[in-house]
């Protein structure tokens, strides 16, 4: 990532939003006012000072292959979790319903998920989101949803159906080394996302949504090569240059959503990668997300680091993430690796201790930090990780 990115940044938000706004191709002033007005904040959307003690859980766990995909097995699979979740201390869900622009609700835009189903687009008779909320709620869990915000397909993935979005209007998305992504460049693509998160939060009782880490799929010239043309030409010499017009496209989104769900009273959040200059390559401004209003209720970095880890010890990633300018709307969050427990990663230090996570959840604390959030309920489970996660449940309690 260039220089100048680094120097420019954080982006006034004012600025962003109109030139990126402006930027979209075919985008209509008149229908932006219209549509903005249609998502003004109109709820005082507050954190709790509660301790944040949250969970993951990815579509993997909820992967209903080798069951006979009925509603049934589904409540059998997802009471598990959220009951383990309890009896462990924590208190938030947060769980992966939009993978592969699909979705495990009742969708008007997305194609039912193959995760419940076995196979993309096919109706199972049940809804997945309905069910874990109530249990959820009933459990006096928070859940809030997990959504990728771009990503349609991994190479030699599932098979999308019909409805697919992308099937219906191959436009919409970029090719990236065999994967496919909605090309944030595009308004129509962005719309469809909002819609995504505005359904989900006018019909269900979540807490909150969450974006992943996934932004720019590369930061190659030709995948929104057309779009940035046609941007220049209206803007001329006022256009921003490529990676800040990139990053304009994705803050516009962000600020979106975070506008919609505050309309409804719910929190909007996101888990970026740990390492800040990662997330810049992939046009994830991280700086103003946390310094300015309007981005996200709370940010949470996947700190995947272990205290001895020689390329960024879990330790100094902490401190670079608590020395950022913060909004005092802005809550800092931190992701902990469980994934990592009892394997070589990290040049082998995830070995060389069994308190590893435990001593992590220490120094959030001592650093007066109101959230954890677990990678993943998988490893929560795993039978090589117990004595490690054990010592890091203790702890949690």
């Amino acid at each position: 990532m260039k220089k100048r990115i680094k120097n420019n940044i954080p982006i006034i938000i004012a600025v962003i939003m109109l030139i990126a706004l402006l930027a979209v191709s075919n985008l209509n002033p008149k229908e932006t006012s219209v549509k903005k007005k249609s998502d003004k904040v109109i709820k005082t959307v507050v954190i709790s000072d509660e301790e944040t003690r949250g969970l993951w859980v990815t579509y993997m766990d909820l992967d209903m292959s080798g069951t006979d995909y009925s509603l049934k097995s589904f409540m059998n699979k997802f009471n598990r979790i959220a009951e383990n979740a309890k009896n462990n201390n924590f208190n938030t869900l947060i769980v992966h319903i939009r993978p592969f622009s699909d979705a495990l609700y009742k969708s008007k835009y997305y194609p039912n998920s193959h995760i419940l189903s076995g196979k993309q687009g096919k109706n199972v008779g049940y809804d997945a989101l309905k069910y874990m909320v109530e249990y959820s709620h009933k459990l006096g869990l928070k859940i809030h949803v997990w959504v990728n915000p771009y990503r349609i397909k991994h190479k030699g993935g599932q098979k999308l159906s019909q409805d697919n979005p992308y099937v219906k209007d191959k436009s919409l998305g970029v090719k990236v080394n065999g994967n496919i992504y909605l090309n944030p460049a595009l308004k129509k693509a962005r719309t469809l996302i909002e819609n995504g998160v505005r359904e989900i939060v006018e019909n269900y009782d979540v807490d909150g949504v969450q974006f992943d880490d996934y932004f720019y799929p590369s930061d190659s010239k030709s995948i929104d090569k057309k779009q940035y043309k046609n941007y220049r030409s209206k803007l001329k010499e006022n256009a921003l240059p490529l990676d800040e017009w990139r990053i304009a496209n994705v803050n516009t989104l962000v600020a979106d959503c975070f506008s919609i769900c505050h309309k409804y009273g719910k929190l909007f959040s996101i888990s970026p990668q740990g390492n800040i200059e990662n997330d810049y390559e992939m046009y994830a401004d991280v700086k103003s997300w946390c310094s300015q209003y309007g981005y996200v209720d709370f940010i949470c970095p996947q700190l995947y680091y272990s205290l001895d880890n020689p390329a960024l010890k879990f330790k100094d990633a902490l401190k670079i993430w608590k020395s950022l300018e913060y909004n005092e709307s802005v809550k800092l969050y931190i992701g902990l690796a469980g994934y990592k427990v009892g394997t070589d990663s990290d040049s082998g230090t995830w070995l060389s201790r069994n308190n590893i996570l435990k001593n992590e959840l220490e120094l959030v604390r001592k650093n007066n930090l109101k959230g954890v959030i677990f990678y993943s309920y998988a490893d929560l489970i795993r039978k090589d990780a117990q004595k490690e996660v054990k010592s890091f449940i203790n702890e949690l309690n």
